[in-house]
């Protein structure tokens, strides 16, 4: 058993229970309580996640009471507990969806497949989800009219398949990146997320004249050891090295063993490093490590909304706030403004409707949903495709130039 993920398990059960307590709803009559379901995990591996989204939704949920509700309701969060299993998302979905006073259900991700878009579709529930945008896609796409209630604050991820080497490339001509060869080591873990972007990076590379040096798929779950991939990485060294497996507990243990022994490579990791838990975990080790964000907080000067939510996170619970974290806050307020339109939490057909229509800018950037897909629309004038790179305990956003909030820097373990 691993103590620290028991701690974590019991830790989680807690903020959950406490966020619920804490949304400013006592005195208001039971009619008057409208109550939005957030399906997160709460226990296992990705529980960070999870803690975010719980506090997320509630710190809106607070700051909506506390300005008198909408249309003559008070809000109250009530959380579903999707572990790591499509079970533990089927059994949270059913237990939250079977309460009348439900009206509105919100998740960072609840599944690895997304499978619970057909449940919402079935029910007419609002479902707003910031999970892979890859299956959302590929769900709602073929017949768009099936899921008028189903959006996605997520754009398309193929940004992620084939951003990454434009953006090597261009470090690389500019001189802030030197590249001792034209070679990749590619390592995933075996989910429908991680698997989808190692798919593009690798063949991303490989259609550019990279070689492949290493190419490993591993089983999804709690990775301890990743010295086997790391030894073969070390035989023949490449440019860069690409982990996209996204849990941060799996991603700090990979970049600490890096660190043993580092070879001249840029290190990339899919989207764990955006996790406060990896620097947590890593503290020096995760200087110079590169990662991206779609959908990410875009906090930079030219969006100050992302400092504002960020700073109301930490001032309320402690703690900086990754990326889910900040989505949960802006799916409540976006179902609020839909309510408000509508007036009415019942009239779930056009409270969808409403959040279709939706044009705000958010601390991810500005959100305008695709018809076509139900996805944000990606791109610098909407959801743009951030690169960071973490630099003795800050995130640097070297990437697109017109955010950028420092420059990028070759890793210190590189020559």
């Amino acid at each position: 058993m691993d103590i620290r993920l028991t701690r974590r398990s019991l830790l989680m059960t807690g903020v959950a229970a406490g966020a619920l307590a804490a949304t400013g709803i006592s005195g208001a009559r039971a009619e008057q309580i409208l109550k939005v379901g957030i399906l997160a995990p709460l226990t296992g591996g990705s529980a960070a996640d999870g803690e975010e989204c719980v506090r997320g939704a509630t710190l809106a949920v607070e700051e909506i009471n506390k300005a008198g509700g909408v249309a003559g309701y008070m809000f109250e969060v009530v959380a579903g507990d999707t572990g790591n299993t499509a079970d533990m998302a089927t059994s949270a979905f059913q237990r939250l969806s079977g309460d009348d006073a439900l009206q509105v259900m919100m998740a960072g991700y609840a599944s690895g497949t997304n499978f619970e878009i057909n449940l919402m579709a079935e029910i007419d529930m609002p479902y707003l989800v910031a999970a892979n945008s890859a299956q959302t896609r590929d769900i709602i796409a073929p017949d768009p009219a099936a899921f008028p209630t189903v959006w996605s604050l997520t754009p398309s991820y193929d940004a992620y398949n084939t951003e990454l080497l434009p953006v090597v490339q261009k470090l690389a001509d500019s001189g802030k990146l030197k590249l001792p060869n034209k070679k990749v080591a590619l390592v995933s873990s075996d989910n429908p997320y991680s698997r989808t972007i190692y798919d593009g990076l690798k063949k991303a590379f490989g259609d550019a004249g990279w070689e492949i040096t290493v190419d490993e798929m591993v089983p999804f779950g709690d990775i301890n050891d990743w010295r086997a991939f790391l030894a073969r990485v070390r035989q023949d060294p490449p440019a860069v090295v690409i982990n996209t497996d996204y849990q941060p507990g799996n991603a700090a243990t990979f970049m600490t063993q890096f660190m043993e022994q580092p070879t001249d490579s840029l290190v990339f990791i899919q989207y764990a490093p955006s996790v406060p838990e990896f620097m947590t975990l890593t503290k020096e080790k995760s200087t110079g490590v590169v990662y991206n964000l779609l959908g990410g907080v875009l906090d930079t000067p030219a969006n100050p909304r992302a400092a504002e939510v960020k700073a109301k996170f930490k001032e309320r619970w402690g703690v900086e706030s990754g990326t889910y974290g900040v989505a949960l806050y802006e799916m409540a307020y976006i179902y609020a403004d839909a309510l408000g339109k509508v007036g009415d939490p019942a009239k779930r057909l056009e409270i969808g409707q409403a959040i279709g229509a939706t044009d705000k800018q958010t601390a991810q950037g500005r959100v305008v949903f695709d018809p076509a897909t139900h996805l944000a629309k990606q791109g610098d004038d909407f959801i743009p495709i951030q690169f960071y790179q973490i630099w003795d305990g800050e995130r640097v956003l070297f990437s697109p130039e017109k955010y950028k909030t420092g420059d990028f820097k070759m890793p210190p373990w590189m020559k």
